[in-house]
């Protein structure tokens, strides 16, 4: 209801004789949503502020799939790549998917699990916001298979990236699909499974490296690159600097 000239001066002046808890409360009263309305907008713009004034340049996206590595390992595959670029960690990070689980047939409890960690995965793919991932034998076999990991004689060569033929003792294939019969045999149109393969020179082993040795893996450990990565360049001179002797300098 819209107030007289003359109610809305009472008001004023009534608003005015009330004591600081009076006025609270009357403010609360009358005008509680729009507060709390300005009050969540507030909220947001100071959150939206904070993670654009915190956000780091991401040099390289690394993902850990059915690999674990400890804090020193971590920090060497992280701000040691940052810092061996010439750039500051505070400013520049290497971005980790941590704890991703893939496996053909996962155990009941791990279903659930490794469902999340394909989508995840699968999305960061998609969003051209994974590089270089390490893996267990299995992960390799199905990213693989998959077409997801680039072959690593495409690999872009740069100045700081030797040629891959000086990591030759270290490089390994596994078989990509490029087409097979899966799906009928899914649905039972097709008795046995066919696919056509081709073979590709796709991951580094990296488990007796010299900065992986110390860790003690109980399987060997492969290092790809995703083949849709718009950071070549970086991927590249990740993968000179973990075949360097001294990689921790």
């Amino acid at each position: 209801m819209k107030l007289s000239p003359q109610e809305r001066a009472d008001r004023r002046a009534a608003f005015r004789r009330m004591g600081l808890a009076e006025k609270l409360g009357y403010i609360l009263a009358y005008y509680k949503l729009p507060l709390v309305l300005i009050l969540i907008a507030a909220i947001a713009a100071g959150s939206v502020i904070t993670r654009l004034a915190t956000r780091k340049n991401e040099l390289l996206y690394l993902a850990l799939v059915n690999v674990s590595v400890g804090d020193d390992l971590t920090d060497s595959l992280t701000d040691g790549f940052v810092a061996a670029m010439g750039e500051d960690p505070g400013e520049s990070e290497v971005y980790v998917y941590a704890g991703l689980y893939l496996s053909e047939n996962p155990a009941e409890e791990n279903h659930e699990y490794s469902y999340a960690s394909r989508l995840k995965l699968l999305a960061a793919i998609d969003a051209e916001q994974l590089d270089v991932v390490l893996l267990n034998r299995e992960a390799y076999d199905l990213l693989s298979r998959s077409g997801y990991l680039l072959d690593l004689h495409d690999l872009p060569g740069t100045e700081d990236a030797p040629p891959l033929s000086d990591a030759a003792a270290y490089l390994t294939e596994n078989d990509v699909i490029l087409d097979d019969n899966a799906l009928e045999v899914r649905l039972g149109t097709a008795d046995a499974y066919e696919a056509v393969t081709v073979t590709a020179v796709n991951a580094v082993e990296i488990s007796s490296l010299p900065l992986f040795a110390p860790a003690g893996f109980s399987e060997p450990v492969y290092l790809g690159v995703i083949a849709n990565s718009p950071r070549l360049p970086a991927a590249a001179a990740y993968i000179a600097r973990i075949l360097s002797p001294a990689p921790r300098s």
